[in-house]
């Protein structure tokens, strides 16, 4: 348990020597990793004992047990460290890889670490988002479940109220307005007239009835009162009471 405590633990450090940043190449890279100070060196590795013995890395392939071996590198700002398991001069398991990138030394992550991880943020946010909403919800016997968001409140607060929008006017209003307007046209005649717009108004010659005689108006006038004035027809005497024979 406390292998595995460490090889999580080492997938959130790095490390670097300033000193040696600017004079690495393939050829002394793996002397580089291989300082003490770094968490992620081995050393019972093989390449501490070829180290020690003063052989080269060749010998590395007759040996058995743990090693370090350059897989990859491109200059001058990446490389790449395999950590494997030799069991014969043609079989290794690979154990782990680290990257160095501008000096700075990582772990990689292996493909199981990577799944775990994004499995585990995934379900931090569906829980958040579960929370979340729950905090939202709200019930009352009487009323039973409903959702109280803050944020709508403030946006119908902040929202600028549309202007209802002016219906037009009805047909009867339209036609009782022309009514009115013919009715006055009628009364008030107008007394100019515009041809065409930009022009000088004319005026109106408007024709005034003949005035009729007082004469005649006497007359009519007289003509009712003595229609008024005539006498009633005369009505009926009432019938004769005759005596009863006994």
């Amino acid at each position: 348990m406390a292998s595995v405590d460490l090889r999580d633990n080492l997938l959130g450090i790095s490390w670097v020597d300033s000193g040696l940043v600017p004079i690495l190449n393939p050829g002394n890279v793996l002397d580089y990793f291989s300082e003490r100070s770094n968490p992620f060196y081995d050393r019972t590795c093989n390449n501490e004992v070829v180290k020690m013995q003063r052989l080269t890395l060749e010998h590395l392939n007759q040996m058995v047990g743990v090693e370090y071996i350059l897989l990859h590198a491109q200059e001058p700002i990446l490389y790449i460290i395999r950590k494997q398991q030799r069991q014969s001069p043609a079989q290794v398991i690979p154990l782990a890889d680290y990257y160095i990138i501008a000096g700075v030394v990582y772990q990689a992550p292996d493909l199981g670490t990577v799944i775990g991880s994004r499995v585990l943020s995934a379900v931090h946010g569906i829980q958040s988002a579960f929370d979340e909403a729950m905090s939202y919800c709200r019930y009352h016997p009487s009323k039973g479940y409903w959702w109280h968001f803050k944020d709508q409140e403030e946006r119908e607060k902040t929202k600028p109220k549309s202007k209802k929008k002016e219906e037009p006017s009805s047909l009867f209003q339209r036609q009782r307005v022309d009514t009115l307007l013919l009715d006055l046209r009628s009364k008030f005649p107008p007394t100019f007239y515009q041809p065409k717009p930009g022009e000088k108004p004319i005026p109106v010659e408007v024709k005034k009835e003949p005035e009729p005689p007082a004469e005649a108006v006497k007359q009519e006038e007289r003509e009712p009162a003595t229609k008024t004035s005539a006498p009633a027809p005369p009505s009926k005497p009432p019938p004769e009471k005759r005596a009863r024979l006994q």
